[in-house]
């Protein structure tokens, strides 16, 4: 399991050509807005307020890049779904996903996050197969866990798994208990290793 020793905050962009130069691995975290992308990377690095979460779902517009130990990035990306924003700004942010997601040699693996409690919708599914298609290495992640029984956890990510036709079932993670973080930093270890 990977230990984080160290964990800092790069910078925000809008466009690839200001991304970070150089060749280390990125993973990039992708789901709907307010599923809990900042949330997982505070809680993964141990720190209260590296990323900015906001109970204002659509809150990351840009690209945020959090570089782990100095070897691995963690990518932010823009949450999709149910945002409040023009369509303008939504296509722009789809272009500049899709560029990222396409074009970024450095782009080892995504996170997909889903929230526990909810279905994956269409636009969750077509991230999935859009991903598949281009070979991009692919972990869900079931976000909130703490928000439903434990007993009701299996049928919840069953319920995702098939969905989204999964090989497994997603990852179980709360911000809250931390339960799931070594799993995560399990598999950042597994993507470092390729």
């Amino acid at each position: 399991m990977l230990v984080i020793k160290k964990a800092e905050y790069i910078g925000s962009f809008v466009e690839m050509k200001q991304l970070p130069p150089g060749l280390l691995p990125e993973v990039a975290l992708m789901g709907r807005s307010n599923v809990g992308k900042s949330s997982l990377i505070n809680k993964t690095v141990n720190r209260k307020k590296l990323a900015k979460s906001s109970s204002t779902p659509g809150k990351t517009q840009t690209i945020n890049y959090y570089l782990l130990n100095e070897a691995l990035y963690l990518v932010d990306l823009p949450g999709y779904g149910y945002a409040k924003v023009s369509k303008t700004q939504r296509r722009q942010w789809q272009k500049m996903i899709e560029r990222y997601i396409k074009e970024r040699q450095q782009l080892k693996g995504v996170i997909l996050l889903l929230d526990i409690r909810h279905e994956p919708g269409e636009s969750d599914i077509l991230m999935k197969d859009w991903l598949n298609q281009l070979g991009i290495p692919l972990l869900a992640i079931a976000t909130k866990a703490d928000k439903i029984s434990r007993g009701a956890r299996s049928k919840h990510t069953s319920i995702i798994r098939k969905k989204l036709e999964l090989p497994d079932d997603p990852l179980c993670f709360s911000a809250e208990t931390g339960e799931g973080v070594g799993d995560v930093l399990t598999a950042l270890e597994e993507i470092l290793a390729l």
